[in-house]
């Protein structure tokens, strides 16, 4: 982390604005015959680096303004059609795909909202995951072989981008879809090596999550561990499996409302450990919905799931009356997300 601290201030330091690093720079050039094609490379890098730091939701509208009417006929629906509620592990939400559908511009468009999405610590990692398990799945192509769909329009009302492929399902709503963290659910996954795993999940870039999740199962009591392990986890069934159970259900494992002081704060933890991938508004979306129904959340361990009876779990959810976080790491990892305001 410190590194990155640094590499920040690094840039800070000799971020100097566009206009002062094209007086500087012309300043030391002999020759006007050179200074012409030189400030206009300049300029095209620097809009490029302002591209690059444009929030998703602003990118989303650009594309949005160059898609043609063929692309719009495969991908774009009126904001409230019900797929932009659905999601899967692996699945494409339209038949546009990045590299078949889009030209060269818009597929630089899509992949900059995509990257935006998530923090810096993670976005490169987690883009590497998407291209790694759209390789050669179901003849695809990697990140270009992924879906996309808009819903609504950008500029003029209530919009959303929905991403999807193999192991990934992101949206981008810019808060259209009012008390959803995400704009609905999200899933990610990984399939480092193989797609059954090995009770270590070498390379699996998420596995540092159940590391976390575990490491707070290990701090509970007796009792507390009785009521954390079932044999009863949900199935994968397509948007279902997001379902929200509500109040009156009563929700799987140890409640977070009989944890000591040291338990809520490793709760905590995982919370953190799970949201770092995401971009820093998302997080603080995501936290001020489970922050509101913290007391009422719990953590679910599924024994009957355990990869090499290691006694670390695969296979745990967190629960709340209007969210469920579902780490399904057998037989390699799928998480399911599903975060709203409670009412």
């Amino acid at each position: 982390m410190s590194d990155s601290i640094n590499n920040a201030k690094s840039v800070r330091a000799v971020d100097v604005s566009r206009r002062e690093f094209l007086t500087t720079t012309t300043t030391g050039i002999v020759g006007g015959s050179l200074a012409a094609p030189m400030l206009s490379s300049l300029a095209i890098a620097a809009d490029a680096k302002a591209a690059k730091k444009a929030k998703p939701e602003t990118l989303v509208g650009q594309l949005h303004k160059t898609l043609t009417e063929k692309q719009k006929k495969i991908m774009a629906f009126p904001f409230d059609h019900p797929l932009r509620s659905e999601v899967n592990n692996n699945w494409h939400i339209t038949k546009a795909l990045v590299a078949r559908d889009f030209d060269k511009e818009q597929q630089a468009l899509i992949r900059d909202i995509f990257m935006g999405l998530h923090s810096e610590e993670y976005a490169e990692r987690v883009m590497a995951q998407v291209d790694h398990d759209n390789q050669n799945a179901n003849r695809r192509n990697g990140f270009d072989g992924v879906s996309i769909a808009m819903f609504g329009e950008p500029g003029t009302g209530k919009f959303e981008f929905v991403l999807a492929g193999r192991h990934v399902t992101r949206r981008c709503d810019g808060d259209s879809v009012d008390g959803a963290a995400f704009g609905g659910p999200i899933f990610y996954g990984h399939a480092a090596k193989e797609f059954n795993e090995k009770a270590d999940h070498a390379g699996n870039i998420y596995w540092y999550q159940a590391k976390r999740a575990n490491e707070l199962f290990q701090a509970l009591d007796g009792k507390q561990r009785k009521l954390a392990l079932r044999s009863d986890a949900r199935p994968e069934k397509k948007t279902a499996t997001v379902k929200l159970r509500g109040k009156d259900a009563e929700p799987h494992g140890v409640p977070v409302a009989d944890f000591t002081a040291d338990q809520q704060e490793l709760a905590k933890k995982v919370m953190a450990d799970v949201l770092a991938p995401f971009r820093e508004k998302d997080v603080a979306e995501s936290m001020k919905m489970v922050d509101a129904q913290f007391d009422d959340l719990h953590f679910a361990y599924y024994q009957n799931m355990d990869i090499g009876e290691d006694k670390v779990l695969d296979v745990w959810q967190i629960e709340g009356p209007q969210m469920v976080w579902y780490f399904r790491g057998k037989p390699h990892v799928h998480t399911w997300v599903h975060i709203r305001k409670p009412a």
